[in-house]
């Protein structure tokens, strides 16, 4: 059945791709942040390894939502790791164990860098591709961004 919602195909692909990128920076940072959870040690380490989970689960929530989100658009959602490393935008550093305040400092890093990406992404939905819904999903993902953030720079402060 042809999907009628308003968007046109080519629109709807430019924001399945916007998606599909999202998608795949979401899925590295999950996978950082969790390694990190494993891996953390140090004085701090009972609060970061809990921190770093809570973390990880709100991250997780975000992937479910923006796979379903390419979904409900008529897409298909890249799932494999060969895709996620192929379409993401931030940086994996394997073989690396770093101290927990570095750790600390990727994590800010990676949320700074998804954050800075929503804001050309929320702006190219409304504008170029003319999809509110989509935007309006990626303005929440970008203010849960900008709390876990938050949250980890304020580890930082001493």
């Amino acid at each position: 059945m042809k999907m009628n919602i308003g968007l046109s195909d080519q629109n709807r692909s430019g924001v399945i791709q916007v998606l599909s990128a999202l998608l795949a920076d979401e899925h590295v940072l999950y996978v950082k942040t969790r390694n990190y959870h494993w891996n953390v040690t140090g004085p701090q380490f009972n609060d970061l390894h809990k921190f770093f989970e809570s973390q990880y689960d709100q991250i997780e929530e975000s992937i479910d939502e923006i796979a379903e989100r390419i979904r409900s658009l008529g897409g298909k959602s890249p799932g494999t790791m060969t895709e996620f490393l192929k379409l993401t935008r931030l940086k994996e550093a394997p073989g690396e164990f770093p101290n927990a305040r570095s750790m600390v400092a990727h994590l800010v890093a990676d949320h700074e860098a998804i954050i800075r990406q929503l804001r050309t992404d929320v702006t190219a939905c409304d504008e170029k591709f003319g999809d509110a819904g989509t935007n309006d999903f990626l303005t929440g993902l970008m203010e849960s961004h900008e709390k876990m953030a938050w949250m980890l720079r304020a580890f930082q402060d001493e």
